[in-house]
């Protein structure tokens, strides 16, 4: 009796946030995903959105972008001869391909330091080609197949040309950590004070952000404009390595990558665990920021395609090698059809106007 009336007071709780994402099995909706959804233009209003845009969570890898643009302003990307292949795979979430490895190590033989400098810890590759690859070989997977490496090695670059320590260089009381979390702060518009620093899944530090703000650091990445010469520029290097090395972004079977590969003139993307997706439309100085309430991580691929559909920056035909990831078949392990996956029909019904109230 006591569960049936929490059951009823959550289905009954005006707070929550909208469903965005449906699973049905046959025509019966079998389980959804509640999420948030906002919307800015390039002067910071919102102009579309569901749920609780002011929810506070953590970015995770989606805040990658701007981890790195201290190495940028700080003149250490032109010291080690860094290459927008190697910023790419910096702010990238990799799949530890054979592409990622040789870049991390690229990156690592510049600064002059080895793999064990990294402390992001042990991951196997995701592609299970890889990992059989991995295994015939007898090898075990290393810090270097993380998906965060490229990141880690950023922030060693940093460090060895900081002349800082590069054995704690993820602790947040690091000087590189405090930097990046002030360079954070300042392009998230948001109280360097009121975050909460927590460890992410490579034990770097993470700061809890309103969605809202979100999109607003996007927004800015984007707008380079408004800084001065060294963000500027900073922000631009940035916004070019993703457009032009989506691979090192993500890699094979990626959305980020997928999605680049063919909106990469317009829009630029980057997930993050726990289901968000950050957005940014170019030529519109507008962003976006998705999350999925129960961390689930198909469901903010599905919205992130769907929102761009919705843009009609591209048309149909040119978005057609992406539609999978807005609507989706979902199959059993004879490979049987046994229902589908796809956004509320109730969420993103218009065209979404990106230079509103400009």
């Amino acid at each position: 009796m006591y569960s049936k009336i929490i059951f009823a007071a959550m289905n009954n709780d005006l707070t929550a946030n909208p469903i965005l994402v449906e699973i049905y099995r046959e025509n019966v909706l079998e389980s959804f995903h509640r999420g948030i959804i906002c919307v800015v233009n390039k002067n910071g209003d919102i102009i579309y959105s569901e749920g609780d845009v002011n929810q506070i969570c953590y970015p995770r890898s989606a805040m990658k972008f701007f981890q790195h643009i201290p190495l940028l302003e700080c003149g250490a990307f032109d010291h080690f001869n860094f290459t927008l292949e190697e910023l790419a795979i910096m702010c990238g979430s990799h799949n530890g391909e054979e592409e990622h490895i040789r870049v991390v190590d690229s990156i690592l033989s510049k600064i002059g330091l080895d793999r064990s400098y990294l402390h992001c810890g042990t991951q196997m590759p995701t592609l299970k080609k890889d990992v059989a690859e991995l295994t015939l070989k007898g090898e075990k997977p290393q810090t270097i197949h993380n998906n965060c490496s490229g990141k880690h090695a950023g922030f060693l670059a940093m460090c060895v040309y900081m002349d800082a320590d590069t054995k704690t260089y993820w602790k947040a009381d690091h000087p590189l950590q405090k930097l990046i979390k002030k360079t954070v702060a300042e392009m998230h518009e948001y109280d360097e004070k009121k975050m909460v620093t927590a460890l992410d899944g490579c034990s770097a530090p993470i700061f809890s952000i309103p969605i809202y703000n979100q999109a607003i650091a996007y927004k800015n990445l984007v707008n380079f404009n408004q800084y001065g010469d060294l963000r500027k520029r900073a922000c631009r290097l940035i916004i070019e390595a993703v457009k032009k090395f989506p691979y090192m972004v993500a890699g094979s079977h990626r959305y980020c990558t997928d999605m680049m590969n063919i909106c990469g003139s317009r829009i630029i993307g980057k997930t993050g665990a726990e289901g968000i997706y950050s957005l940014a439309f170019l030529n519109e100085g507008a962003a976006a920021c998705i999350k999925i309430d129960d961390g689930k991580m198909l469901p903010q691929y599905n919205i992130a395609q769907k929102l761009i559909e919705k843009t009609n920056i591209f048309n149909s035909e040119t978005l057609k090698p992406l539609a999978h990831y807005s609507e989706s078949e979902l199959k059993n392990f004879n490979h049987y059809t046994t229902g589908s996956i796809k956004t509320s029909e109730q969420i993103l019904i218009d065209t979404i106007n990106l230079l509103k109230f400009t």
